[in-house]
């Protein structure tokens, strides 16, 4: 049996792997037009900002080593140009020596990836404009950098290239600015979770210009100005695109095979394509997401490498499925850590979803152990199913943790009201003995038991002509240093001698500073006959995310109060 492979790194190169460990016979060809075969891209930013200082750390395996250890001929610096499936050939370009042939093959896979979106604006192409996808890529930012000197960048995008080489820039000693049209940075988290990040990115001294539309690139003093609609242009030494990638999907197209979302490659559960013999895997593919059912993209490492294991075992004769994706991800933001699995409440609700949420502000570990951090947990689930459908978690310390628990219970099918029962490790230094996933399981459970919740977005709508009752919880000084206009303070454990100011009858809502002392509260006034409802994520969560919003609204592109 011979197989040709198109393009390495996390797909392809897995699935030649995978195949000659299967098959001690069957010959093995990849073509991959770079002159890497398998590279971690997701370590390019670092090599940037000098994290990683090696360049060789960047290659997993060379072409010499994997034919050493795996018997597999792979060809760098070889463009596959065409897809021949009438002939069951492919046709190749020698890019260091210009000549062209045909190879064929038994069994094709494709894995050609995702290129950086390029959006046909004015300008793209110029010399101080950058994407960054490859190793040749970061090379050629490094070597500016290290030649030019820049002192600014504009980055077009705030998604994980984005947010990673913004913290590298600046690590580097760079002005950094992130424009993009989205209002928030990182769109698989909510808008009231990506305040944090804002935030953080701001700490270290970058700038967000969110809700404005980049127009066009114009070279000007000896630099790059980014057009703006109706709004004056960005000026900076040079300039990343990183407003996402687009399948690569050219091959497949001109071969005739079905293509799906935005002309990525449609294949089945054994990632078979629509031409028989012919397999795809990888940032080009559309798959299942696994929560919502719904054909999607989702362009990250760890699903292309199982895809490439699934592709490889139908190859050899077996019959692996893949069972879609969740798109689970974390990322390093400065001293922070965001992590996401699942759907978010955004896009639970464009899936005609109900959906409600918990949010919480756990410790990382057990309080009285040095060295804690808070975290913020937001746990999304269906109403009266109680199906888990996402998390986030923004925080320090112990948030990869978190999220992997959370991850697995959504691939295991569990329900939400279930966190409550996980046996999970714990010791001070790593837990509490209620560990923050528990945590999110006994909230959820008091809500299928009929204890009720109020959102941010319900918080303006509130009536202020007395008809319910608004409390807040905290001591007299928390309340002093900040609140929500119309809410009166009783701190949670005066309440019981101060009952007879909560008028009976009324409806009360309540606040405090992370949720667990107005829920308290709300017990204790639920023993009196009161209805309550509780806010979910408490005061220092409703402020940093009403900060946030003021601060996009304000800001204008340099930065600056309008």
């Amino acid at each position: 049996m011979k197989v040709v492979i198109v393009g390495g790194v996390a797909g392809g190169a897995t699935a030649a792997a995978r195949i000659r460990r299967l098959d001690e016979q069957a010959e093995i060809v990849v073509f991959e037009r770079s002159g890497y075969i398998s590279y971690a891209n997701c370590g390019l930013p670092y090599y940037i900002g000098d994290v990683i200082t090696d360049p060789d750390e960047l290659t997993l395996q060379t072409p010499g080593s994997f034919y050493t250890r795996f018997r597999v001929d792979m060809r760098v610096h070889h463009e596959v140009t065409a897809v021949n499936p009438g002939r069951k050939t492919v046709s190749v370009k020698n890019l260091e020596t210009g000549l062209e042939f045909e190879e064929s093959y038994d069994k094709l896979l494709l894995s050609p990836g995702a290129r950086p979106t390029q959006p046909r604006l004015p300008g793209v192409g110029l010399d101080r404009l950058f994407t960054l996808r490859t190793v040749e890529d970061t090379f050629r930012i490094k070597e500016y950098i290290e030649t030019h000197l820049p002192k600014s960048a504009v980055l077009a995008g705030g998604g994980f290239i984005g947010l990673e080489l913004a913290e590298n820039l600046r690590r580097l000693g760079m002005e950094v600015t992130i424009v993009q049209r989205p209002k928030q940075l990182m769109n698989p988290f909510d808008a009231d979770m990506a305040s944090f990040i804002h935030a953080e990115m701001r700490r270290h001294g970058v700038k967000l210009a969110l809700g404005y539309t980049v127009e066009g690139f114009e070279e000007k003093n000896g630099g790059v100005d980014v057009l703006l609609k109706d709004e004056p242009s960005l000026h900076a030494d040079m300039v990343v695109l990183a407003i996402g990638v687009t399948p690569d999907t050219v091959l497949a197209k001109q071969a005739g095979l079905k293509l799906g979302i935005r002309d990525s490659i449609i294949v089945n559960d054994r990632m078979e394509t629509s031409c028989p013999d012919i397999y795809a895997v990888g940032d080009a593919v559309q798959v299942k997401h696994s929560v919502t059912g719904e054909n999607a993209l989702i362009s990250l490492a760890g699903p292309a490498n199982k895809q490439g294991r699934i592709a490889a075992d139908n190859i050899c004769g077996g019959n692996s499925r893949f069972s879609g994706s969740q798109g689970s991800s974390v990322i390093k933001v400065f001293d922070m850590t965001a992590a996401v699995t699942g759907i978010n409440e955004t896009n639970a609700k464009k899936a005609g979803i109900n959906a409600d949420t918990v949010i919480l502000s756990p410790m990382s570990h057990a309080g009285y152990y040095p060295g804690g951090r808070v975290m913020t947990m937001k746990v999304v689930f269906e109403k009266e199913t109680y199906r888990l459908l996402g998390a986030q978690i923004v925080g320090y310390e112990g948030v990869d943790k978190r999220i992997d628990v959370l991850a697995t219970a959504i691939g295991a099918g569990m329900k939400a009201t279930r966190l409550k029962d996980l046996d999970l490790a714990y010791a001070p230094p790593y837990s509490s003995a209620k560990d923050p996933v528990n945590m999110a399981g006994f909230i959820i459970d008091n809500i299928s038991k009929g204890f009720k919740q109020w959102h941010l977005e319900d918080a303006d709508s509130l009536p202020r002509d007395g008809s319910v009752t608004l409390l807040d919880t905290r001591t007299v000084g928390e309340y002093r240093s900040g609140h929500i206009d119309g809410f009166k303070n009783i701190p949670v454990d005066e309440l019981r001698e101060r009952i007879d100011e909560v008028e009976p009858g009324k409806p009360v809502y309540l606040i405090c500073q992370s949720g667990l002392r107005s829920y308290i509260a709300a017990r204790i006034l639920e023993g009196y006959g009161y209805k309550c409802y509780n806010f979910a994520g408490g005061f220092r969560f409703y402020d940093a995310v009403k900060n946030d919003r003021c601060l996009i609204e304000r800001a204008a592109p340099c930065g600056m109060d309008k």
